[in-house]
């Protein structure tokens, strides 16, 4: 397997803590379509949640927490701002 996609989430704590912590946890994909699907889940879910490619696969992508909610309304595989230029990364791989 191939995985060049991540997404790591926010663990929803038990309330057994004292103190205030953000643990999160990391699961990778091979598409970016699977990796949003995920995404989609744990945000629907009310979680915090980021994602990206994995070094070293170009081209690179991150998106931080502010941007899930637009990068999962794109729904397909590449994003495009308002000019057409690539927004966030793709899943070909360079040759």
């Amino acid at each position: 397997m191939n995985h060049t996609w991540y997404v790591t989430f926010e663990v929803p704590t038990d309330g057994t803590l004292s103190r205030r912590r953000h643990p999160r946890l990391t699961k990778t994909f091979e598409t970016e379509a699977a990796a949003r699907n995920f995404a989609r889940n744990k945000f629907n879910a009310g979680l915090i949640v980021t994602a990206g490619t994995i070094i070293p696969h170009l081209p690179r992508a991150s998106i931080p927490s502010v941007e899930i909610p637009a990068w999962l309304e794109l729904g397909g595989p590449t994003g495009r701002n308002e000019r057409g230029d690539a927004r966030y990364g793709t899943t070909e791989q360079k040759e």
